[in-house]
């Protein structure tokens, strides 16, 4: 990794900002909507333009585009870069606006379909509304992968802070004084998701023109272009794969009850908080630099520092899933017990939580892994792999939803994880040859022990409040403030004692930045 650890940093603290307002979107949201029918029908209707987002915009698009633009700039130059850009940019945008005319017509014609459940005709009403998200939040995430191949990370990484905030002023603000009842309040919530949207793609366009980018329509297919799409249809199907394993997996929690998909999602939520803070974070400084080291043919230098970044997000996501385990009910009551959502709710959230706890360090090396293969030009590994995966969770998720419900679903996701995880790192390591990629397997039995330890001291202190306050909000509120901070103050000191080599890394990555990045910063 991490030529300047100052990076991740960076783009730690502008996710952590737009996390912490992602967590109060979902506070209102779920405050004002509960877990019933509304709810649900929404977070399925938002599925839609998000599936596309991830299989377009942050997943084969943004994979193929960091590569070709990074070696457009390092053997042609800034000028023959942006005028790719603006080749991507338009083709984009013309394939966006060709699949939003076609799920909008799809999305009415579910509309008009007899005989389905309320919930059904009010995800397909909602998605109609919500579809055109698609195409600004698609392209915002293009315009975010360029940037960050010009190493400027701060203005992508806030991306979503401008979809969280117009949300939380749209339900907050003005929904609550001017929306009649609960089913009204809802349009209102549509409304800032298009209005978060627009500034998604409006602000990087802005920052893109300050370093000199002129946008243009161009429907040339330029030799990068060609290149562009080499490389992006296969990673396009193993993004479809995994994206629709998603949607299957929602259409099979959508079919259960009323309340499935909003349990299924607000506990994804959460395990995506310690994901987006330093995981996302750690791995979108890792891959530009990784592709920089593949388009070099340096496997060595490739090896050391995706392994580097592997360390860092174990590092992070092992605690955190001790933490998200034992804190889950405190967690949940503190943040999400109010309006509409009770206790009731918070009981049937828990065990999903701590299912897909389970799941936190496997999902960071899968996501890391696939960048590996990426940067690697590969994008049919990952693609055999997704479809395996897809087999495997569609089989495992109907055998058991039928004995345990959503938590079923959770435990088929759990099982995938680990598998998909684990068997792409190894395939990742056979690719670059034996001897390329540095072993660390005693770094992660000492933060197992480490973490191990940490939870213990958070369960305690967790008991020491229930005795001292009784079971509540008190109690889980002093559980989550003093017991994070603490965790997590302990989890470190431990590392040091166990002289972890991550120990090392972090105290770089929070008190040093590296010299040349710095200079860079400068000019």
């Amino acid at each position: 990794m991490i030529k300047n650890l100052r990076k991740v940093l960076v783009v730690s603290v502008s996710t952590m900002a737009s996390r912490v307002l992602g967590l109060l979107r979902d506070m209102l949201v779920f405050a004002f909507l509960g877990i019933g029918v509304l709810n649900s029908a929404f977070t399925f209707a938002f599925t839609l333009p998000n599936l596309f987002r991830r299989l377009l915009g942050e997943g084969a698009l943004s994979s193929a585009l960091i590569p070709v633009l990074s070696h457009e700039i390092e053997k042609e130059g800034k000028k023959e870069a942006y005028q790719f850009l603006n080749q991507v940019f338009t083709w984009t945008l013309l394939a966006l606006v060709l699949l939003v005319s076609l799920s909008m017509g799809g999305l009415y014609a579910l509309k008009l379909w007899p005989g389905l459940e309320e919930r059904w005709y009010l995800g397909a009403e909602y998605g109609v509304i919500l579809m055109p998200y698609m195409i600004f939040v698609c392209l915002a995430a293009v315009l975010a992968a360029s940037l960050n191949v010009m190493g400027k990370f701060a203005l992508s990484s806030l991306s979503q802070v401008w979809l969280n905030l117009a949300i939380i002023i749209a339900l907050g603000g003005v929904g609550y004084f001017f929306a009649k009842d609960t089913s009204e309040i809802i349009y209102y919530l549509c409304g800032g998701v298009l209005i978060g949207g627009f500034f998604q793609v409006i602000i990087p366009i802005i920052g893109l023109m300050r370093r000199g980018w002129r946008p243009s329509f161009d429907f040339t297919i330029s030799a990068g272009m060609r290149e562009l799409f080499s490389l992006m249809l296969p990673g396009l199907a193993s993004a479809a794969v995994f994206q629709v394993n998603i949607m299957v997996s929602r259409l099979l929690a959508f079919s259960l009850n009323n309340e499935a998909v909003s349990v299924l999602y607000l506990a994804n939520r959460l395990i995506e908080l310690p994901m987006g803070i330093f995981t996302i974070a750690v791995i979108t400084v890792v891959f530009p630099s990784i592709s920089q080291l593949a388009a070099r043919k340096d496997h060595k230098g490739f090896g050391e520092e995706y392994v580097k970044g592997v360390r860092l997000v174990l590092s992070i996501s092992i605690p955190a899933m001790f933490g998200l385990i034992i804190l889950s009910e405190p967690i949940l009551t503190t943040l999400f017990a109010w309006g509409r959502f009770d206790t009731a709710d918070v009981s049937m959230t828990v065990p999903i939580v701590m299912i897909f706890a389970m799941g936190l360090p496997f999902y960071s090396i899968a996501a890391l892994a696939t960048r590996g293969f990426h940067a690697l030009k590969d994008m049919k590994t990952p693609f055999r792999v997704a479809m395996m995966v897809f087999v495997l969770n569609f089989g495992l998720s109907l055998l058991f939803m039928r004995s345990w419900g959503m938590a079923g679903l959770a435990i088929a996701n759990l099982v995938v994880a680990v598998l998909q995880g684990g068997y792409l790192h190894i395939l990742l390591k056979r690719k670059l040859g034996e001897g390329l990629m540095p072993a660390f397997g005693s770094s992660i039995m000492k933060m197992f022990m480490a973490s191990i330890v940490m939870g213990l001291f958070v369960e305690l202190l967790l008991d020491t409040f229930l005795d001292a306050f009784g079971w509540g909000k008190v109690a889980f509120g002093f559980s989550i403030g003093v017991g994070i901070p603490a965790g997590i103050t302990l989890y470190f000191v431990l590392l040091k004692i166990l002289r972890v080599e991550e120990w090392a890394l972090f105290k770089n990555f929070i008190l040093r930045a590296d010299k040349d990045g710095l200079k860079k910063s400068q000019a």
